[in-house]
């Protein structure tokens, strides 16, 4: 796992940047300020498992569409256990699950939330493109999300993850995928099988952030996708006129 040196929407980072979270078992300690944050991550808080989100437009959220819906949505967030002055907490009026999507097989695993207002954008929450077009081969992608250092239930997590990963091949991944679910369209894998010894609990649906776009939204991985281990994604692009035409027509 490696610190990634630049993040969408935020300067080239600074000698004091935080380093990436590893799990309980890392010999490195992360020291973060408490007021950093990813500013297009959205932290859907809900009674069941919560979810990252990606604010692609002052009002609308991407995330995927197996999450259960939320019951408060949190922009500028670092520790969700925590709550600090610069976050913003806002409702949703209208939650749009891709019309095709199948909870048994994951396909088609991308919603749309559109926030009850549209959130102030500033150096804590700010917007990322989506994808329109393919990912090159072997590019590099950062995957954020938050996770637990003590996971009781229902509680909210309390440390800021990542990882710099490098998407799969198309083969490599139809294989992976023939070992998992069988073939399944609009899907990239970023990761490894790894023996991992212990697990990390991660908030679900994380987005793979390639060359400055979201790329991907994590539908399922087997134990850490932030650990090194495989993650399946949902691509983006294939989706990308759905989108936009759901944004400009809601």
């Amino acid at each position: 796992m490696r610190t990634f040196l630049m993040l969408t929407l935020l300067s080239m980072p600074a000698s004091n940047s935080p380093e990436v979270t590893r799990g309980k078992n890392s010999d490195e300690k992360s020291v973060r300020p408490h007021d950093f944050v990813i500013p297009y991550m959205v932290y859907l808080q809900s009674n069941q498992e919560p979810c990252v989100g990606c604010l692609i437009d002052p009002q609308w959220v991407l995330t995927a569409a197996h999450c259960p819906l939320p019951t408060q949505i949190r922009l500028g967030v670092y520790q969700p256990s925590t709550k600090h002055k610069k976050e913003q907490t806002l409702n949703y009026t209208l939650a749009l699950p891709h019309p095709e999507f199948d909870a048994q097989s994951l396909k088609n695993d991308l919603m749309l939330i559109k926030l009850s207002k549209a959130a102030t954008l500033n150096s804590y929450v700010g917007t990322i493109a989506i994808a329109m077009e393919p990912m090159a081969m072997n590019d590099s992608c950062f995957i954020p999300t938050w996770t637990w250092n003590d996971y009781k239930d229902f509680s909210d997590p309390d440390s800021l993850t990542w990882i710099n990963q490098y998407s799969l091949s198309y083969n490599d991944c139809w294989n992976m995928l023939q070992q998992e679910k069988g073939p399944t369209m609009n899907i990239m894998c970023i990761g490894h099988s790894l023996n991992i010894k212990y697990i990390i609990k991660e908030v679900s649906a994380a987005p793979a952030i390639c060359d400055g776009r979201v790329y991907g939204i994590l539908s399922w991985s087997k134990a850490g996708v932030t650990m090194g281990n495989e993650g399946f994604f949902t691509e983006v692009y294939p989706y990308a006129r759905w989108i936009l035409q759901m944004i400009k027509s809601h």
